[in-house]
Order: C-alpha cells, then structure tokens, then sequence
C-alpha cells in the first residue's frame, strides 16, 4: 500500500510539470532549447499503480516499431503534456509529446522516408504524435547518441537531448563528439546525472532530467 500511494503522490507532484501552451517550447536535434510546464494539467486515467493508461496501445506499438522503451515514452508524455493532445505552445510545439513540425517533425518524417513536415493537426492526432514523437527518440538513441553503452547513461542523456538537443548535452562533456563519447562511457549513470545537473548551461535540462526520471520511477513501480 505504501508503494501504491508513493507512486500515486510522485504522479501528483509531476502533474504539474507539462508545459503551458502559452510558454514557449522547442525541439531540435541542434539544440534548440525549450522550457516552461503546464500549472494545472488535464488529470490523465490512471491504474491503480498511478501509470495513466491513456494511449497504452499507440504507445506500446510506436515501442515495438522504434524500439523504445515504453515507460520512458509514457514519462515524457506526462512530463510533456500531462496526457493532453491539444496543448501547443507559443512557439508550435504540438500534442502529447510536444512536437515541432520544422524540427523534431521533419527528422522523425524523414526518418520514415517522407519530405516535408507534419501539420499542428496531424500532431494533435495522439497515434501520429507517438509515433513520431518514439521515431525522434529511436533518431536520438541510434544516431545522435551513438557510442553510449551503458543503457541507464543512454536513457539519461536521451532524455536530456530531447528537452534540449544532443549537441548542447554532448559538449558539457568535450566539442568532439567522440572524445565526449569516450568521457561519457567512463562515467556510471550516477555520475553522468550529477555532471549534467551541474554542468548543463540550459537551466531547463538538469530539472527536466529530474521531473522525466521521476516520472520513469513512478510508472515502474
């Protein structure tokens, strides 16, 4: 019982970390930085261990085809948008996983062999979303992030690189991307958190590090 209702109190703190469609938010594989929560969140449906079970069968299909871990796609939503479709921020960043169509749109459309961008509609589709928003997370992990072999560290630094670009993130650690690499891999996942919380220069990205790993625990218990 005790874990059931630590679970369920860790989702209400996160509640209040999606973003308000009035604050300005990005997502860039440059590092476009982003930034700024929804105050009062829509309240998703969850189970009885706190997990919302809304858009269970898009997410766990977009995992399967991209190979992501599905919790982690769950975590960011929350973060993200508090399970709302509709959100846009002042800047078009879109739907459930807070997609912009020139960025994070058109890598994850030319991931899948399309030209162009999706359309704000499309992105409030909740299945275009996932899908699109799993296909950037796949873009991350296989390419952006290659090289990074401890899977804990990977996990970490995907969430970082989502909220603020794999660039920014690999340069705390040397403007080479192999030497930054080399320098991640030598660290333990606890040691590559404590370096991003202390040597980020995007504000944003050490809590959202935080709110996103949080929300992991809280949906895996």
């Amino acid at each position: 019982m005790k874990t059931k209702i630590g679970c369920l109190t860790a989702m209400l703190l996160l509640s209040g970390c999606a973003k308000d469609p009035q604050t300005t938010s990005t997502i860039s594989g440059s590092g476009t930085s982003r930034g700024g929560w929804l105050k009062t969140p829509p309240q998703a449906p969850v189970n009885r261990t706190g997990t919302p079970v809304a858009y269970n069968d898009y997410i766990r299909q977009a995992a399967s085809s991209y190979g992501v871990d599905e919790t982690l796609i769950k975590a960011i939503i929350q973060v993200e948008s508090g399970f709302n479709p509709n959100v846009v921020s002042t800047s078009n960043a879109v739907g459930l996983m807070q997609l912009k169509p020139s960025t994070a749109g058109r890598d994850a459309y030319r991931m899948k062999g399309r030209s162009g961008q999706p359309s704000s509609r499309e992105l409030k589709d909740p299945a275009v979303n996932i899908d699109l928003g799993t296909a950037y997370i796949n873009i991350l992990q296989s390419q952006q992030l290659a090289g990074i072999n401890n899977p804990q560290t990977l996990q970490y630094a995907t969430i970082v690189s989502y909220v603020n670009g794999a660039g920014a993130m690999l340069r705390t650690f040397a403007s080479d991307k192999r030497v930054a690499v080399n320098r991640i891999n030598q660290m333990s996942p606890d040691e590559f958190y404590q370096h991003i919380q202390k040597k980020h220069p995007a504000p944003q990205a050490p809590r959202y590090l935080w709110k996103v790993t949080t929300a992991y625990q809280a949906m895996s218990q």
